[in-house]
């Protein structure tokens, strides 16, 4: 199954189980949608449906089924909250950041490494690709990504002069 991190569990909000959530999502109202979540830890998965899911403060608070009080949530503090991947709306345009980060980056035929990252820097995103050569940081324009498959985890490239 392909899974998509959207949250870590901070701590146990209350008496009753509620699970406190930091989101890792520009658009923390996607949590209100959804009828699952998988926790993570390590190689541990437990899934679990969900009973109410609210949003306060940047902040998500959700109830699931077979969590019920303070100590069973407290377990989960520090998890991963991950969804399938088939719940991830599609975007108007562009990509998501995890359908980036592991391309192979490529400037014509040479293979100039891996994108590692997405950095966001206020003007617009840098990919880091980590290579044989060290690391590169590319602007993330029209005029210098020239093609991108998702399918094909490949993105070609024209590097600016001098990078």
């Amino acid at each position: 199954m392909d899974e998509v991190l959207i949250g870590e569990v901070l701590r146990p909000h209350g008496l009753s189980g509620e699970l406190k959530i930091y989101p890792l999502t520009t658009d923390p109202e996607r949590f209100l949608k959804l009828q699952d979540i998988i926790l993570r830890s390590g190689e541990i998965d437990q899934h679990f449906k969900i009973i109410t899911a609210r949003v306060q403060t940047n902040l998500v608070f959700l109830t699931v089924e077979g969590i019920d009080s303070i100590e069973q949530a407290n377990k989960y503090r520090g998890w991963e909250v991950r969804i399938d991947r088939s719940e991830v709306p599609p975007l108007q345009e562009g990509w998501y950041y995890f359908e980036l980060e592991g391309m192979q980056v490529y400037e014509g035929d040479k293979l100039l490494g891996t994108l590692s990252q997405v950095l966001e820097t206020g003007a617009n995103d840098v990919y880091l690709v980590k290579g044989a050569q060290g690391e590169l940081c590319i602007p993330a324009l029209k005029s210098v990504v020239q093609r991108v498959d998702v399918s094909g985890r490949r993105m070609d490239v024209i590097l600016p002069p001098g990078l």
